[in-house]
């Protein structure tokens, strides 16, 4: 093979993976699960509200902004003496028919995110597991917890 022709193909397949790695990227699990953890970053910042900002509007009605960046930042930072914590994602999936409690507006296409933060504090090392919600709202993914259970 000449020296041109192998130059071409190698182009080919170095765009033809670029391609490839870009639709990957550009999938919605992908994109709902990179919302989630843009939303822990903000977190792990202490950023409140900008994760806050990042809530579906159901999830703005259950609490207003002023109480959760009290509440996020005194539980966390006062109570339990920790100042950040690591996030460890341990899944994405897609679901169909949830709705964030009972007798909520129920949504068809969603991401469950499953989520660790563990917390090195004054009364040693903790986690919390949670399940993070990604549904499209206006072309954007908004989150949500769960409070069926």
């Amino acid at each position: 093979m000449s020296k041109s022709k192998g130059l071409l193909v190698l182009i080919f397949v170095l765009v033809s993976l670029a391609a490839i790695l870009a639709a990957f990227f550009m999938m919605p699990s992908q994109s709902a699960r990179r919302a989630v953890v843009s939303f822990y970053e903000f977190e792990q910042q202490g950023e409140f509200s900008e994760s806050w900002e990042m809530f579906h509007p159901l999830m703005k009605d259950k609490f207003d902004k002023g109480h959760y960046l009290q509440d996020r930042a005194h539980v966390f930072m006062n109570h339990f003496g920790v100042t950040t914590f690591t996030l460890e994602i341990l899944s994405t999936k897609k679901v169909k028919k949830w709705s964030m409690e009972e007798g909520s507006r129920t949504f068809n296409h969603v991401y469950s995110t499953k989520v660790v933060q563990t917390f090195k504090g004054k009364y040693g090392t903790f986690h919390i597991q949670q399940e993070m919600y990604a549904v499209k709202e206006k072309g954007e993914w908004k989150l949500m917890w769960d409070y069926n259970k």
